[in-house]
């Protein structure tokens, strides 16, 4: 009934609303390119996913590798039961080594079709939503220190209170960034330096020292865990770890360290919303507090987003992300909308979004 006919993936655009977006070692991204995946059913149910790598230096992922992998799992995929999620991850795992990322929009489309078979929206699938909404961070990309003060002033104004400094740069510049920023804190709000792996260990602990006076999180100091480890360990600041959180054996490495606060679940990262949500679960049993988000994406992706988050306990929900308030291309109706510094995930079945196909369909690369 729910078999697997047909796989397709487009390719879009998305431009920056103020450029480029700019982290860690010089690291800069203007326009991002996304892959959108639409999985169809026999009976003729569409689901869609969203996969956006932040360009082909920040984890071991791009976007032609999204679509190239694709190309590579789709004929093993066709037949197969699109609601039997982690025996379709299984397959996906069998007949692709690693390459989360490109199985993740797969996952979610296969999401979206279940939603819609069941007349239910996404987050009840997960569990059911908390409360009315959940509160989102904004990314500050790396400037100067004073631009990167004055940016707080303006997104404040668009209701955020959690506020991620782009810093791994040169560590006093950093120590500045921090300082600057840190002075425009009002009571209430929160402030993370993600170095996004941008420090030498010495050099990281030159900035932890350096602010510590300052309440700030330190995120994801180095580029291996056991340099993060060894900082976290001569630090008093909250930590959290991102990039070196790649699936469940470092997940729970990581809490038996003690190497982490917080961590960062990005859906692509772990392969989709199955095992992103089983994440998820894991933290909420050991309470440790989390941050869902993805690479990068439009509305599918927040749309993704929305739903894992707001299926998760407020009192562990450190944050999320809304990416795309930070895109000039929207490529879905129905997708959620910032509001306040706030979000809530669709109460529609699915993801609740339908794709613009005046927007994606001249971008069609291939069908399975």
């Amino acid at each position: 009934m729910n078999k697997i006919k047909r796989i397709t993936a487009f390719q879009v655009d998305l431009p920056l609303k103020e450029g480029s977006y700019n982290w860690s070692e010089g690291k800069s991204v203007s326009v991002f390119d996304s892959t959108v995946v639409a999985v169809e059913t026999e009976d003729g149910l569409i689901g869609y996913g969203e996969c956006c790598p932040l360009g082909p230096f920040y984890l071991p992922s791009y976007a032609e590798g999204v679509r190239a992998g694709i190309k590579e799992l789709g004929p093993h995929l066709i037949g197969l039961d699109a609601t039997n999620h982690f025996y379709l991850n299984q397959i996906m795992d069998q007949s692709l080594k690693g390459h989360p990322y490109v199985k993740s929009p797969i996952d979610v489309a296969c999401w979206d079709i279940k939603g819609k078979i069941a007349n239910l929206p996404v987050s009840n699938l997960l569990g059911g939503v908390y409360g009315d909404d959940f509160i989102l961070y904004r990314a500050i990309s790396q400037e100067n220190p004073e631009a990167m003060a004055n940016k707080v002033k303006e997104y404040r104004k668009e209701g955020y209170r959690r506020f991620q400094l782009k810093v791994g740069g040169n560590p006093d510049e950093d120590i500045e960034r921090i300082r600057a920023v840190s002075e425009q804190m009002k009571p209430g709000e929160k402030l993370i330096a993600d170095a996004n792996t941008g420090w030498l260990s010495h050099e990281a602990l030159r900035v932890v020292n350096a602010v510590s006076d300052i309440d700030v999180y330190i995120e994801q100091p180095c580029l291996s865990y056991d340099e993060c480890l060894a900082v976290r360990k001569k630090t008093n600041h909250p930590f959290i770890l991102d990039e070196s959180i790649n699936g469940m054996g470092t997940l729970l490495k990581g809490y038996q360290d003690g190497a982490m606060d917080a961590v960062n679940i990005k859906i692509s990262k772990f392969g989709g919303i199955t095992k992103a949500a089983l994440a998820r679960d894991i933290c909420s049993e050991l309470g440790i507090a989390m941050t869902i988000e993805d690479t990068w994406g439009g509305d599918i992706v927040t749309a993704s987003i929305a739903h894992l988050a707001h299926s998760t306990d407020p009192k562990l929900l450190f944050t999320a992300t809304d990416f795309n308030s930070y895109v000039t291309v929207d490529i879905a109706s129905g997708a959620p909308k910032r509001d306040n510094g706030r979000m809530k995930s669709s109460s529609k079945p699915g993801l609740g979004i339908n794709p613009y196909l005046e927007v994606l369909g001249d971008s069609k690369v291939d069908i399975y």
